[in-house]
């Protein structure tokens, strides 16, 4: 389930026709080599390593929310800057299970610092590889404390063969989707969006 409203509809337009430029400039001077390039598939798009997040992260049909809030928020620069970023990218049905309105409500202006917020606990400096966060996780006794961009902590832990991230609020999120490699860092998709304090 997708949130759909006429607020966010715009959002996501003034999200795609932002990004859609950074986006394109990659393609049009696309060789052979990029064709060999090895991608992985995530919301029906191919990420190319050689591209950054923004540019990659535009073309998720599953990312379309998560695009439009880091639009509002500013952070279109900074995600395609060299980083590297770890990002931990919820997806739009992760969004759809917020309380009714607050998608809407966040992407407003007068908003956009609680957002800002939000997305930027999605965010951990350098480019920590699942693997990576595993042996954190054996390392630290069955958990792994990240610090965030926000300054707040996600919690990792392994259930099972998944990686799960407990927020500051209590919630968890499960890593769907890891290491979807990208010329600043690296994706993670997740299913539930995380809630710093």
């Amino acid at each position: 389930m997708t949130l759909r409203t006429p607020h966010l509809a715009l959002a996501a337009g003034v999200a795609a026709a932002a990004l859609t430029a950074a986006a394109c400039a990659p393609m049009e001077g696309m060789d052979a080599g990029m064709d060999a390039e090895a991608t992985v598939m995530v919301g029906g798009a191919a990420m190319y390593p050689s591209r950054t997040i923004v540019e990659n992260a535009v073309n998720s049909r599953d990312h379309t929310t998560l695009v439009a809030a880091v639009t509002a928020a500013g952070l279109v620069e900074t995600l395609s800057g060299p980083g590297p970023f770890t990002v931990f990218a919820p997806t739009n049905a992760a969004f759809a299970k917020l309380p009714a309105g607050t998608v809407e409500s966040l992407v407003r202006p007068e908003n956009k610092a609680t957002l800002t917020k939000i997305l930027t606990y999605h965010v951990v400096p350098g480019r920590v590889s699942a693997a990576d966060l595993i042996g954190q996780i054996r390392a630290g006794g069955g958990q792994a404390r990240l610090t965030t961009v926000e300054g707040g902590v996600l919690t990792a832990r392994l259930q099972g063969d998944a990686v799960v991230l407990t927020d500051e609020k209590g919630s968890v999120a499960r890593v769907t989707q890891a290491d979807v490699f990208q010329s600043n860092g690296v994706i993670h998709v997740t299913d539930t969006v995380s809630m710093p304090n």
